[in-house]
């Protein structure tokens, strides 16, 4: 399955030291939550392993404090008169340019405009980048259904070949852009891989991408926590058109995201949403739409996910980018080097612990012969160990990983439209974050070790219609932990 990928390009590639234990520990100290403990099947409870980071990370102590200090002040904003108005409108402001730039962004020419995660983000782009049905947009079958589905009823979507251990195809990107010329109007790709971890070099595509006149939008949902990235000037070959990110996955989980991209575009055409604040004046048949980015910022913005995002960038840079992704390459080199040393564990992606710099700690896997739901059963009830199973709101990524014929895909297909996913193929995803240590990585393998020997200790059953694998006994009261 071990395949050298083209190096070639990589722009993210972190030059920091990894933490040291002290550094670690200071770390863990500004992560909510990581003291918890969970009930496990033996009646014990275990300190909880979140190994599923790259859905939803934790919260930032930094997030919290800074929130603490604002909600006494949180008011309306931008229209209102009073003192915690203008405190509030400021913060909001203040936000936007905190985040911009995070992601180096050109605020004179570029604009950052909220949304409530990176899913509505795409949404909105899709339906503001002008489109016509027979123009192409370009994607990666690697992409997250949210940097796929949006832009499927706005233009032609073509999809570009991925490798067969995942790796996007350059060679077939070119000849993409090469089949259909100038009906190509932009290229959607992601940053990094979620259910991979791969990396996509995104300035060299950009470079690419420019010298047939074409845009770039690039997905960083999952790159923006683990990776610097840069947009880089308009006059730049490889600068960055079009950027989104959401806050639930940098260490800020308050329901907000950013779309970033050339103010001349967004200053053009109706909103997407349009409501209050979107306009200067509406007459009872005519209306001015405002400026960006409040043109596309229909009705009250979440404020507070605004400035929880803000937080988190500031913390993220204080931390360091490079020395966070060090020590995320060093826990995935030391988590495929112990995967790869048990028996009946199918690695998926790059599985060489010698290239964890190329990667982000995104590691899909399979145990033969058991099913990807029942072993993450298994990890959450005897183990106290926090993965995700399935295929990642990225179905025909995994299903090529997974090499599925089309006729057996499409069986599975009308299984799961009849109600029953009780065999729908997927994967087991380990997802690291800033705050994961050695130790935790030692006792998942150790885990799977037991797992891959039959060593279960619990008695599951299945739920035909969900899949997912319960063990017959083991009935936690959630109420114990938490209720509103």
């Amino acid at each position: 399955m071990r395949e050298s990928p083209d190096r070639q390009g990589l722009s993210n590639r972190p030059r920091g030291q990894a933490l040291d234990k002290s550094a670690l520990s200071e770390m863990r100290q500004r992560v909510v939550g990581l003291d918890v403990k969970a009930p496990v099947l033996d009646g014990s409870r275990r300190p909880y392993v979140n190994f599923d980071n790259a859905a939803t990370t934790p919260a930032f102590w930094d997030v919290i404090e800074t929130l603490d200090l604002f909600l006494s002040w949180y008011a309306s904003i931008h229209r209102g008169a009073g003192f915690k108005s203008q405190i509030t409108t400021q913060a909001y402001d203040d936000a936007r340019e905190i985040i911009g730039h995070f992601f180096g962004a050109d605020l004179t020419s570029q604009v950052v405009i909220f949304g409530k995660n990176s899913t509505e983000a795409i949404n909105i782009a899709a339906r503001r980048i002008p489109l016509a049905s027979d123009d192409v947009v370009l994607l990666s079958l690697m992409e997250h259904h949210s940097n796929d589905l949006p832009w499927r009823p706005q233009a032609t979507v073509v999809h570009v070949e991925v490798t067969p251990n995942g790796q996007l195809d350059q060679d077939d990107l070119r000849r993409k852009f090469a089949q259909y010329g100038r009906r190509v109007k932009l290229l959607a790709i992601t940053g990094a891989s979620n259910v991979s971890g791969y990396v996509n070099p995104i300035h060299e595509l950009a470079e690419l991408s420019h010298s047939h006149g074409v845009p770039i939008l690039v997905d960083a949902a999952q790159l923006a926590p683990h990776r610097a990235i840069e947009m880089r000037p308009a006059d730049d070959p490889g600068h960055i058109d079009y950027l989104v990110a959401s806050g639930h996955k940098m260490y800020a989980p308050f329901g907000s995201g950013v779309l970033i991209g050339p103010r001349a575009v967004f200053a053009e055409g109706a909103p997407h949403f349009s409501g209050g604040g979107t306009v200067e004046i509406v007459t009872e048949d005519d209306v001015h739409w405002a400026a960006p980015p409040e043109r596309d910022e229909a009705g009250t913005p979440n404020v507070v996910g605004a400035v929880a995002m803000a937080a988190a960038c500031r913390a993220l840079q204080e931390i360091g980018m490079d020395r966070l992704a060090a020590h995320e390459i060093e826990l995935t080199r030391h988590a495929l080097t112990g995967l790869c040393q048990i028996e009946g564990v199918e690695l998926y992606g790059d599985d060489d612990p010698e290239q964890a710099g190329e990667r982000l700690g995104v590691i899909p896997f399979n145990i033969k012969g058991l099913s990807h739901y029942l072993v993450a059963a298994v990890l959450n009830t005897e183990y106290a160990i926090g993965v995700r199973n399935g295929c990642f709101c990225a179905h025909p990524y995994v299903l090529r990983l997974l090499d599925i014929p089309d006729p057996v895909a499409w069986s599975w297909r009308k299984q799961v439209i009849g109600g029953v996913r009780a065999h729908l193929p997927g994967l087991v995803r380990i997802s690291f974050g800033c705050y994961n240590t050695l130790e935790e990585v030692d006792w998942l393998i150790h885990a799977l070790r037991r797992i891959a020997r039959g060593e279960i200790a619990g008695d599951y059953e299945q739920d035909q219609a969900m899949g997912t694998f319960q063990e017959r006994t083991f009935r936690p009261e959630l109420d114990q932990y938490f209720k509103l």
